[in-house]
């Protein structure tokens, strides 16, 4: 069987860096928009035989169709949620776009009807909380003016995107921040002083391959220069609380690219310290409701010392520095928007690779580290031949001059442990054996963080305190599974 695309497509020739180092997706997004499913028939004797092949030529336009149809959905204008006394009004967002009444375009999937409905009246309180009400929608309380720019008007998962990304800012709001998703987890995600195209363009190398037809959201207007980097590429979303003058024509070179103006992710230090109801459903039609997860770490110093007490030893871990803290409480807040099982790697205020929905812990420690080499030899390679890791592979088996190159960007990516050195770690569930502790620490981590609260707590300690140089570690107290 043969197909017409694979999952790291190549990419175009490119500058080093820089907007126009984004041009790449320009190639690729033409390859993709151009790509088919091609299966080859093999004849009488083959996999499919005649009766395949013409299965094949009747299916094809019907699959193809389902990305390019609108479902008209069924579900009620107004949605009612009784809570003992208290009553939570719904109401379905529609936009007029095209002079057309539209709802979402579909739900996770494209051949499944959904809706969007927006909190419009009444309050929950509930162990002595008030969680969230009316008023503070941001993705919810889109209106036509704020789609600045419909594209191929939203469907489920392009609003889930954002709705992540707002998710993971509001704990990052004193920075200009930005956080590329694809598929409800975050590719990159960034904070920086120098201002929004500087957390933009780290994101973004954090995993540039994963980010292709993602989504965009940041904290603060887009610039010109942020504009600039989301137009060189492909992605389908961009977020922002503003745009300044000239952005979003720029960004309206890329027609189908849905423009979206939601003042929300302006003030979204508002949300940190409130919960909101939770309803997960099951397969069996019932519900889960829960309080949301709400983030107590909010600075570096509430972080809580990592100690612990086994056989009689008690034990205690060097405490981070205030670079390491800053960097632990970056990736802590991205951790809250990532599928677990999790960890993550960050240095200087930016993901270096996120390992996600793991069984295991030292496995998803490992496929982060994995990750991590790949797309450290992957930019080595774009930047200086042009050439993704897997075009160079493809050309060096015919070229001893790239097969030279593809043994340097493999030594050197080796040499930095995959850019992990120096780096910190972050977990979303404790450590319950030190074998993950002691393959972060292989890759070169100097500052952990985790929940704590394991029986083997001292252990994963002990395993900080006998690496050379000595490794950090705090706990976080609680915490943040996102399934």
């Amino acid at each position: 069987m043969k197909t017409g695309y694979h999952t790291t497509a190549p990419q175009a020739r490119g500058h080093r860096g820089g907007a126009a180092g984004w041009r790449f997706a320009a190639k690729y997004a033409r390859l993709c928009g151009l790509a088919q499913i091609r299966v080859a028939a093999c004849g009488k004797s083959g996999f499919f035989g005649r009766r395949g092949q013409k299965w094949q030529e009747k299916s094809m336009p019907d699959i193809k169709a389902i990305y390019t149809t609108v479902h008209k959905d069924d579900f009620p204008e107004e949605m009612t949620i009784l809570l003992g006394d208290e009553k939570l009004v719904y109401r379905k967002r529609v936009w007029t776009l095209d002079n057309e009444r539209k709802g979402l375009r579909y739900g996770e999937n494209p051949d499944q009807p959904a809706a969007l409905y927006e909190l419009r009246q009444g309050s929950i309180t509930c162990g002595g909380l008030t969680w969230r009400g009316p008023g503070q929608g941001i993705v919810s309380a889109m209106t036509e003016a704020q789609m600045l720019q419909a594209g191929k008007h939203p469907g489920k998962t392009n609003l889930t995107d954002v709705d992540n990304g707002a998710n993971i800012l509001q704990y990052l709001a004193e920075r200009p921040a930005a956080v590329i998703l694809k598929h409800n987890n975050p590719c990159g995600a960034a904070w920086s002083g120098d201002g929004v195209a500087a957390a933009l363009e780290k994101a973004f190398w954090c995993d540039r391959i994963a980010a292709f037809g993602g989504a965009v959201v940041v904290n603060r207007p887009l610039s010109l220069q942020a504009a600039e980097m989301v137009a060189a590429s492909y992605f389908e979303v961009v977020a922002a609380p503003g745009f300044e003058e000239g952005a979003v024509e720029v960004l309206k070179k890329r027609k189908n690219l849905r423009i979206m103006e939601l003042p929300g992710l302006g003030r979204l230090e508002d949300l940190t310290r409130s919960a909101f109801l939770d309803i997960k459903s099951l397969a069996d039609g019932g519900l889960v409701l829960q309080k949301s997860f709400v983030n107590r770490i909010l600075s570096g110093t509430d972080f809580l010392p990592a100690t612990a007490a086994s056989d009689g030893l008690s034990v205690s871990a060097r405490a981070p520095s205030p670079a390491e803290l800053d960097d632990l409480r970056f990736a802590w807040a991205v951790e809250a928007g990532v599928t677990s099982n999790s960890v993550i790697f960050a240095r200087g205020g930016a993901t270096l690779a996120i390992g996600t929905g793991e069984q295991d812990r030292v496995g998803c420690v490992e496929l982060a580290a994995h990750k991590a080499h790949t797309k450290y030899a992957d930019t080595l390679s774009f930047r200086e031949c042009g050439l993704s890791l897997y075009e160079l592979k493809q050309k060096a088996a015919a070229d001893a001059a790239l097969a030279e190159k593809l043994a340097d960007v493999e030594r050197r990516t080796a040499a930095a442990r995959g850019g992990l050195e120096g780096s910190v770690l972050v977990s979303d569930g404790f450590f319950p054996f030190r074998d993950g502790v002691d393959a972060a620490i292989a890759q070169g981590v100097t500052a952990i963080a985790q929940p704590g609260g394991s029986l083997r707590d001292a252990e994963v300690i002990m395993a900080c305190n006998e690496a050379s140089p000595q490794v950090a570690m705090v706990f976080t107290g609680q915490r943040s599974f996102r399934h």
